[in-house]
């Protein structure tokens, strides 16, 4: 027997030694990883590894064409026409409508981008804030040019990017409609002076087959990119605003927010707050 009592002892000492290392390393490999944080859940879906891939490498929005017929026109900033003075006073940034744009050689602005539901989100960069008495204005017209939707809108507690959004008690929008917005502030109490607006085409048109299967089985990152590839504004732009209000200090979503507001050449508007209502 005491010639077995060393190797013995040896085993148990080593056994002991094993379990004693396994037990002081499980906080570490019982760490969350990536996408199983708090910090990483956006909008109720949890954002995995692979969606952490498509915001490092920049998702492109492919503006599509214009619809055919006449130009849409419009004004993507405001401020005062030509040989007009505005009744608002001069700000850093001007209100500007988070939209696309084309410029023609003669100077023309075409202000149009696609929605694929009923009733979209718009979003504007609005550069008052609550305390000043300004009159604000959304409308929304059919192709014939009858009002089908108004709001007075408030202003933000402070300078930033506000939301628009088309209510259920509102007509929705039909497909492969043009619609044309306004959004409109009288700063002359006494109107003598002209507003500064901003005003578009929206249109909502169909998904391909092969986009919409996708979109029902991703996560929400990824369908962002989905209808950024496939040239939907509206719902790229919503859900990209959302995650950014949901998540400000996410340096991923910050530059995402940067590259899609300058690839429409709105670089300027990418460091304002988002200010979104709260339901």
């Amino acid at each position: 027997m005491k010639s077995n009592s060393k190797p013995i002892k040896l085993f148990l000492l080593v056994t002991f030694s094993c379990t004693s290392l396994l037990v002081s390393l499980n906080p570490v490999l019982a760490k969350p990883t990536l996408g199983s944080s708090p910090s990483d859940a956006y909008g109720g879906l949890r954002l995995r590894s692979d969606a952490k891939t498509t915001l490092a490498k920049a998702t492109t929005y492919n503006q599509p064409s214009l619809p055919p017929g006449p130009p849409p026109g419009g004004r993507v900033r405001g401020g005062a026409k030509r040989g007009q003075v505005a009744g608002c006073p001069v700000t850093k940034l001007d209100l500007t409508a988070l939209v696309p744009f084309t410029e023609e050689a003669n100077s023309v602005i075409n202000v149009w981008g696609q929605t694929t539901v009923e009733r979209p989100s718009w979003f504007f960069y609005v550069p008052y804030a609550k305390d000043l008495p300004y009159e604000v204005e959304f409308v929304l017209q059919d192709e014939d040019s009858n009002e089908i939707y108004q709001k007075a809108i408030a202003l933000p507690d402070k300078p930033g990017v506000i939301r628009v959004s088309l209510p259920t008690t509102a007509p929705g929008l039909a497909l492969n409609k043009q619609y044309r917005w306004f959004f409109t502030i009288n700063c002359d109490q006494e109107k003598n002076s002209p507003p500064t607006f901003v005003e578009g085409v929206i249109q909502r048109v169909e998904l391909n087959q092969t986009a919409l299967k996708e979109l029902q089985t991703t996560e929400l990152l990824k369908r962002y990119d989905i209808y950024a590839q496939n040239g939907i504004w509206y719902e790229a732009l919503t859900i990209l605003a959302q995650l950014r209000d949901q998540n400000p200090k996410d340096a991923a979503l910050q530059a995402e927010w940067r590259n899609l507001l300058r690839s429409i050449r709105l670089d300027d508007i990418a460091a304002e707050p988002i200010i979104l209502e709260k339901s």
